[in-house]
């Protein structure tokens, strides 16, 4: 689907400047002068949308801004009917209890689904993908000063949003604050509209072929071949027709050495070999070298939080393919590699971003949220006691 002309018919000049920032903009900075002259020509045009909130405010017009979140309740932060496009989300937590991030689960549904489009703990779903806080600055999302969630993503809908927050830990969430942002449409969306999805996964830990090893040089890592992504980490495996926008992962190492020794692997329409095949992980996220010494973060690109080459260490990522998105007719399986030919046993956690077509796939079972919660694992290998 060609974003930029369905946002442009349907959404106004605005929307569809904001679009084009997002799907053109190849710079390493969301302050581009072409992504402000993208944003600010829209100013001049007429906008055919209702602007509309859903937010946490207080309705007694006290200053209680908030809602709180019991152990095992649900909150719907947005309920309502279309055609309309979120274009914003804004979500601020105060709660004491350790790993929040990685125990409240957002699930958003579109239309009349009763299978959630995007699942994922709240925390994984920002990129905050170890439970902790840090700030990063993308295009489509922002953790801000100080502990401020923010998604730009646009999430299109014709009949209906339903977005909730699930407390699956043990303290009351003292206070949930949030605003969403939404256009709400004067004509239907165009048929050819697709829908905006994220998907969840973990592997704690990945399945290493072997812990007899020295360093990510040894003679047998080096030599082991993998052409067709067997025992890769899978970020995603979709089934329709849509396309793949991008992708955040953290990963806690079991084991010493460099984890960045995969390959991104993308497997098209049912291909048995891969049609997109990398040559590292730190090349897929736009990095070099082990991401150097110094974590960065840029509008596409980034990896806000870089760990020593050690066990225990822990590294956050992100890539997005706003610049050219990878589309599917049929199926898409994205895949990486965790240590060459899949050697090494570290703990990945990841959020994959895309949009297609309903109906989606059935996503895998959201694992218990004990086993969300980063820990090492004995896996044995380098830095790591056996099991």
């Amino acid at each position: 689907m060609n974003h930029t002309r369905v946002n442009a018919l349907f959404i106004g000049s605005a929307l569809a400047c904001l679009v084009m920032c997002l799907m053109m903009s190849v710079s390493v900075s969301a302050q581009s002068d072409g992504g402000q002259s993208a944003l600010l020509s829209g100013l001049i045009s007429p906008h055919n949308y209702v602007q509309k909130r859903a937010s946490s405010y207080d309705r007694t017009g006290g200053n209680d801004d908030f809602r709180k979140i019991a152990p095992g309740n649900t909150l719907t932060v947005l309920d309502d009917s279309g055609p309309a496009i979120i274009t914003h989300i804004w979500i601020g937590i105060g709660s004491s209890e350790r790993y929040h991030l990685k125990k409240l689960v957002l699930r958003m549904y579109w239309d009349d689904e009763t299978s959630a489009s995007v699942e994922a703990p709240l925390g994984d779903f920002f990129g905050l993908g170890l439970g902790d806080y840090f700030q990063f600055e993308s295009i489509p999302l922002v953790v801000a000063p100080d502990k401020a969630l923010n998604c730009f993503f646009p999430m299109p809908f014709r009949k209906r949003a339903r977005i909730t927050i699930t407390n699956e830990g043990k303290e009351d969430v003292d206070s949930f604050y949030f605003n969403i942002d939404y256009q709400a449409l004067n004509k239907d969306l165009p048929a050819d509209t697709m829908y905006f999805h994220a998907q969840y996964r973990q592997a704690t830990p990945a399945k290493g072929w072997t812990n007899q090893w020295e360093s990510n040089d040894t003679p047998a890592v080096t030599a082991k071949k993998n052409l067709d992504g067997e025992n890769n980490y899978v970020w995603l495996e979709a089934s329709g027709q849509g396309h793949f926008v991008g992708v955040t992962m953290s990963i806690l190492q079991n084991q010493d050495g460099w984890w960045g020794e995969g390959d991104d692997m993308f497997f098209v329409d049912g291909e048995k070999t891969p049609s997109i095949n990398g040559t590292g992980s730190e090349d897929y996220f736009l990095g070099a070298w082990d991401f150097g010494e110094q974590p960065f973060s840029y509008a596409l690109f980034g990896a806000p939080v870089k760990g020593a080459e050690l066990a225990g260490s822990r590294s956050s990522v992100y890539r997005f393919h706003l610049d050219s998105p990878i589309p599917f007719t049929k199926s898409l399986r994205a895949t990486i590699e965790h240590g060459h030919a899949n050697h090494r046993s570290d703990n990945i956690f990841s959020v994959a971003y895309w949009y297609q077509k309903e109906p989606h796939a059935a996503f895998p079972p959201l694992p218990a949220v004990e086993q969300r919660l980063p820990r090492l694992y004995p896996v044995g290998g380098p830095g790591n006691a056996a099991k």
